[in-house]
């Protein structure tokens, strides 16, 4: 006679195995030490407050310790091996009762444990270290603040023109003057781009070197043309300076047959800040004297284009140009007296 399968019965069986299994998964909670978690400001906070751990934005937790089944822990670990899991965590001041102008305790385990982070993996926080944290809390006030534009090396950028030229933005109210700046920062492919059609970008301040915050809307702004943005200008008195190697220092003195003129006034294009900073150079003109110039005869008349030693900071950034034919100096390499030579170490 053929046994009949009861199906209901293995149902049950295996229900129960697997609920055996996941009893004793959970009976074997495991504890698991973490370092390298942060504790950071949360970006979208009320705009009239600037909050902050002792002037910092975020602030690392030395050790945490987690608690949860030994599946739960061994998929944390994997997750923070492979770096898919960052333990970062975001404090609002406004959930966190932290709105009222002073310095505050944050308890960090009510706050940790609070966290949907760690409830989301699983996990209970056991303990932390340190246990508390200052944060500090500052009440701003709305000022108007002018407009500035500056480039990706923070040089200011005279010529840009902004829509509009002011902002309304929360600040310190001790804020006063100088510190009533709003800063736009371009690249130099921005710069280019503002000279044929505005650049819309949000206006910055800086509350420390770690903490901004953005105006609520963006800037237009615009440049002249970039050649427009240089001007002609004449270096009166430049000042000759000689690049030759340690072979020939002490053994050679250069004599320049054309000195007049190549010292004479040179032209250039520029910006004024870049035609400042190159009448300021120690030398506006560089002869190169080569090694091989020792080779030729004494009395032979050596020919070579000058050096016009442009600050390279103006170079890069195409803000500084010969507005005329480069020079060529005329000169002699004239052998001192073994008497007047030096050696060279």
């Amino acid at each position: 006679m053929v046994k009949r399968i009861n199906y209901s019965k293995i149902l049950i069986v295996t229900f129960l195995t697997v609920l055996i299994w996941v009893w004793a998964d959970l009976a074997l909670d495991e504890e698991f030490s973490v370092s390298g978690a942060t504790i950071q400001i949360a970006k979208f906070i009320d705009p009239a407050l600037w909050v902050s751990f002792d002037e910092e934005s975020s602030v690392p937790i030395k050790n945490i310790v987690l608690r949860g089944s030994a599946s739960k822990i061994t998929e944390v670990k994997q997750k923070l091996n492979e770096g898919s899991l960052a333990l970062e965590f975001f404090l609002n001041p406004e959930q966190s009762a932290l709105i009222e102008h002073g310095k505050h305790t944050l308890n960090v385990l009510d706050f940790l444990k609070q966290s949907d982070q760690v409830r989301q993996l699983g996990l209970t926080v056991v303990s932390c270290e340190p246990a508390t944290l200052s944060v500090n809390v500052v009440s701003l006030v709305k000022k108007s603040l002018a407009v500035k534009c500056f480039d990706d090396a923070k040089n200011p950028v005279e010529t840009a023109t902004m829509e509009p030229q002011q902002v309304d933005m929360f600040v310190p109210a001790d804020w006063m003057g100088e510190k009533l700046i709003a800063k736009v920062q371009l690249t130099r492919r921005e710069i280019g781009q503002a000279g044929l059609s505005a650049v819309e970008k949000k206006p910055y301040i800086n509350f420390t070197a770690s903490q901004t915050r953005e105006a609520p809307a963006n800037v237009k702004i615009t440049m002249p043309p970039e050649e427009d943005s240089l001007g002609d200008y004449t270096i009166t008195t430049a000042t000759l300076g000689f690049s030759l190697s340690a072979n020939l220092q002490g053994k050679y003195s250069v004599e320049v047959i054309n000195l007049n003129e190549v010292i004479r006034a040179i032209t250039i294009r520029a910006t004024p800040d870049a035609k400042r900073a190159y009448e300021k150079m120690r030398y506006q003109v560089i002869l190169e004297i080569e090694d091989s110039d020792k080779d030729t005869n004494p009395s032979e008349t050596k020919r070579r284009e000058l050096i016009y030693n442009f600050p390279q900071e103006y170079v890069r950034k195409d803000e500084i140009k010969l507005n005329q034919q480069p020079v060529t100096a005329q000169f002699k390499l004239v052998p001192l007296p073994p008497s007047n030579q030096t050696q060279t170490p």
